[in-house]
């Protein structure tokens, strides 16, 4: 098990593989498709209300209750693959969610040395109790769908995608 603490740069990654399963703890954004649509938008037309530069980007929709998030599983990442090429080229450095990604993908995380973690799908509770704190970055009107940042303590993913390209998915 690595236990890496974000923000952490491309060098980083480097020395991640595979197969590696890692805690990851500090910042991470979260957003699903709504969101990526706005944010695709935002890079096109100049207008980001925040900066992408070194983030990582879960897919998710978390459930709250009382303030608090309940639960935040991850979603089926193929759905964000038109939009992930744009978010790497823009300086993401690490995506997060479930199942196996297109080629497009592959070959953008190879461009830009980024990483895909997968997070363990049902296992939404586990997630929502990693999470330390939280706000809303963006797109508050999208609700569950918004931009937020959350502030994670020891959240397991395991990497899928290596920045060179070698994957959990592929033999």
């Amino acid at each position: 098990m690595k236990n890496i603490s974000a923000p952490f740069n491309k060098n980083e990654l480097r020395d991640l593989k595979a197969g590696d399963f890692v805690l990851l703890n500090g910042r991470i954004l979260t957003g699903r498709d709504a969101a990526h649509k706005r944010i695709v938008e935002g890079i096109s037309n100049g207008k980001l209300p925040f900066k992408l530069e070194n983030e990582i980007i879960f897919y998710v929709g978390p459930c709250f209750k009382d303030g608090k998030i309940t639960a935040c599983g991850p979603t089926t990442a193929m759905r964000m693959d038109a939009y992930a090429p744009s978010l790497f080229d823009k300086g993401v450095i690490a995506a997060i969610g479930k199942g196996e990604r297109g080629q497009n993908v592959y070959d953008s995380i190879v461009k830009n040395g980024c990483v895909y973690f997968v997070a363990i799908g049902g296992a939404g509770a586990t997630y929502g109790k990693a999470v330390q704190s939280f706000e809303v970055v963006a797109y508050e009107d999208l609700g569950t769908e918004a931009v937020y940042a959350f502030d994670v303590k020891d959240f397991p993913v395991i990497v899928a995608i290596d920045s060179q390209g070698n994957s959990i998915f592929k033999n």
